[in-house]
């Protein structure tokens, strides 16, 4: 699980978000930079819908992706470019590499990681396997690559609750990792027969169902959209659960006019180019009534700003990433490829 040296840092940020600080002109010389290093190194950026909005428009601008993480890996393994940039963290960049081990793969930084990913050391996880050797072995897209090559089927928020139905159809038992929350909100749904990995996002865990109803009070006709990573009393008030892109479609297609959202705010960019006419609410992570407030911002995600993602481009004019590459060892990527290509699979064929 997280050490408390990781839990200290996430909550700060949390009470004390990072915000830039950058001027105008200096946005416009970053912006300038890395789209004309992006062509000169034969470079795509992809960046996940939760990054800084400035790195999100970005990333559009230059002919590259805003996304969740396996789009953003489908999107770089079938783009031209012979090196993607990912904007995001770190098992979003393995993703890529598994997926696209020809093209070089680099991130502004390797230490944006995930409580997710941190909660569920392979070490550990692999123990608790060999423990319930008659159960298939399930893990959400955000572990590492070592998890997902120990595991049998890896899924994405938007497809867990149809291949869990499937492998329940097969007389599956299932070990879920690593995400409690959404373990427990697929077994609801589903009745699946699981064993839930007790990690979290610290992040989601932090909205509050008071807090949502104190909204509700002073906005009845908003529609509540909440991620399945949140916590079971975050979800029974929702209106839609879903992942991230299913959130955004939510907002642009429902009739609704006003929307309380329980994710992280980069979302926001997206479903406000969306839906301009929508009005956007988020969802509290603290405080009471009128003293609400939310600072739902992945603290990892918010690595990725203009200035690291051009000294990433400025690092390869030279031939050497300096420590931004991304590598996965070639028999793990193999491995992990496994179950990832079961799920690519499955959704082609139910999408």
């Amino acid at each position: 699980m997280l050490s408390e040296i990781d839990r200290v840092f996430v909550q700060d940020h949390l009470a004390h978000p990072r915000t830039s600080e950058l001027s105008e002109v200096e946005r416009q010389q970053y912006c300038e930079t890395i789209k004309q290093l992006l062509k000169e190194k034969n470079a795509v950026l992809v960046a996940h819908y939760y990054t800084d909005p400035i790195v999100q428009a970005l990333a559009e601008e230059t002919g590259g992706c805003v996304a969740d993480s396996l789009e953003m890996a489908r999107f770089g393994r079938d783009h031209p470019a012979r090196v993607l940039v990912v904007a995001g963290v770190r098992f979003m960049g393995e993703t890529a590499k598994i997926l696209t081990p020809d093209k070089t793969v680099v991130m502004p930084t390797l230490e944006a990681t995930c409580s997710l990913d941190i909660g569920c050391p392979i070490s550990e996880f692999s123990a608790f396997c060999d423990q319930h050797p008659d159960r298939t072995v399930v893990v959400y897209a955000n572990t590492s690559a070592a998890v997902k090559a120990r595991a049998d089927w890896v899924v994405t928020s938007s497809c867990a609750l149809n291949i869990v139905e499937h492998l329940m159809d097969e007389g599956k038992k299932l070990i879920w990792a690593p995400d409690k929350h959404l373990g427990d909100y697929v077994q609801r749904e589903t009745g699946a027969d699981m064993l839930l990995w007790q990690g979290s996002c610290i992040v989601h865990e932090e909205f509050k169902a008071r807090g949502i109803q104190d909204l509700k009070a002073v906005y009845p006709d908003a529609l509540v959209l909440v991620h399945p990573e949140s916590p079971r009393a975050v979800i029974e008030l929702a209106d839609v659960v879903g992942s991230t892109s299913q959130l955004i479609n939510a907002v642009k297609t429902r009739g609704e006019k006003r929307f309380i959202v329980a994710t992280d705010q980069g979302i926001f960019y997206k479903m406000q180019k969306m839906a301009p006419d929508k009005a956007l609410i988020i969802a509290p992570t603290a405080g009471e009534g009128a003293t609400c407030r939310s600072c739902a911002n992945c603290p990892w995600m918010a690595m990725n700003a203009l200035q690291t993602v051009a000294e990433t481009l400025k690092a390869g004019e030279a031939g050497e990433w300096l420590g931004n590459e991304v590598f996965v060892e070639s028999e793990l990527a193999v491995r992990a490829m496994l179950p990832l290509q079961r799920m690519l699979d499955f959704t082609a064929t139910t999408s």
